[in-house]
């Protein structure tokens, strides 16, 4: 499988806060923004980091970026965001200019939140995006990480009046040609809300 070539566009993120579970709002806002981004499978938007403050929202900081992954031919469907406004809710961010980089592999990716419909539970999810990484034929070890509890560590993501359950998961020992291809491709559904976009594991520490 050839692997197109790929590269992730970092906009800086100028505001305040935002909800902390914003990824149906942001892929909305940038959907609104950008028509031809709708439903557009070759797209992941990665949700925007910031200051938990426990009761629901983030405050996002110099460091917060926007950050979508899409290939290099796409670049200009996405570059007129820059400067422009997006509307996430009650809440609202302006946009930079943005950065381009390409990808980089990893020895070991985490995504924070990946959703595979119709599997709830850890082990069948487990088993699950196992067979979801034999079909792209990346080879590495997957899990899922535990919470501080010791469990499973179980997330959420609510969309319209819908709250939908997966996972954090982590895929260790991979080759660069399949650290590529997964950070590509992602695993399970809802890619452009945040969910199955995978990132080198030190970015998250």
């Amino acid at each position: 499988m050839d692997v197109l070539p790929y590269v992730e566009m970092s906009f800086n993120v100028i505001g305040n806060t935002l909800p902390a579970d914003h990824g149906y709002g942001l892929y909305s806002a940038i959907a609104h923004l950008c028509p031809e981004l709708h439903q557009q499978d070759w797209l992941s938007i990665e949700t925007i980091k910031g200051i938990p403050d426990e009761r629901g929202k983030i405050y996002l900081t110099e460091k917060s970026r926007l950050r979508l992954r899409l290939p290099g031919d796409r670049v200009p469907l996405v570059y007129k965001m820059a400067g422009k406004p997006l509307k996430i809710g009650n809440y609202q961010i302006r946009l930079g200019i943005p950065q381009i980089f390409m990808l980089t592999p990893a020895h070991q990716l985490r995504s924070r939140l990946t959703v595979i419909k119709g599997f709830e539970e850890p082990q069948s999810f487990l088993e699950a995006a196992k067979r979801q990484l034999h079909q792209l034929e990346i080879e590495g070890k997957i899990s899922i990480p535990n919470n501080f509890l010791g469990q499973p560590e179980r997330k959420t993501i609510k969309i319209k009046r819908f709250t939908v359950v997966g996972f954090s998961l982590e895929v260790g020992n991979l080759n660069e040609e399949d650290s590529i291809k997964l950070q590509c491709e992602g695993l399970g559904g809802k890619r452009r809300m945040g969910c199955g976009v995978f990132i080198p594991y030190q970015e998250e520490v």
